[in-house]
């Protein structure tokens, strides 16, 4: 099997299906290693830094913020951490997206109530839907 050829940075991000602007911001916030140069200054990354990128992307669509994702990078290069460390996170995880569920869904309600007061009908001076985002609470 032969080695990839080195990429340069837009290779590597349209390889991995990114910005351009992403892969220089992962490098800033140390998510992916920097990279090596060429004698003439170009980066260049290896095929490490393109599966690197997809796991990034692929636990992105899950929800974990870089944060979170920069944890289970260094889980991973762990040696002594195990599969349970990395089970807690995608158990803490779910109980954040469950509670971003149940927030959404009450602003959902709230909304829905707003607009049965409302039927689009009518001046919009008197509109129920502004009339209620108006009312001072204080």
């Amino acid at each position: 099997m032969s080695a990839m050829k080195p990429l340069t940075r837009g290779e590597l991000a349209k390889r991995c299906e990114v910005n351009f602007e992403t892969i220089r911001y992962y490098e800033q916030r140390g998510i992916i290693p920097q990279p090596s140069r060429t004698a003439s200054n170009y980066r260049i990354y290896d095929e490490d830094t393109v599966r690197r990128v997809r796991f990034i992307k692929r636990a992105q669509d899950l929800g974990f913020t870089l944060r979170e994702i920069k944890e289970l990078l260094s889980l991973r290069a762990r040696p002594q951490a195990r599969c349970a460390d990395v089970f807690e996170r995608a158990e803490r995880k779910i109980r954040t997206i469950d509670e971003k569920i149940r927030a959404l869904q009450a602003m959902r309600l709230a909304l829905s109530r707003l607009m049965s007061a409302c039927q689009g009908r009518g001046e919009i001076s008197a509109c129920p839907i502004l009339e209620a985002l108006e009312i001072d609470e204080s």
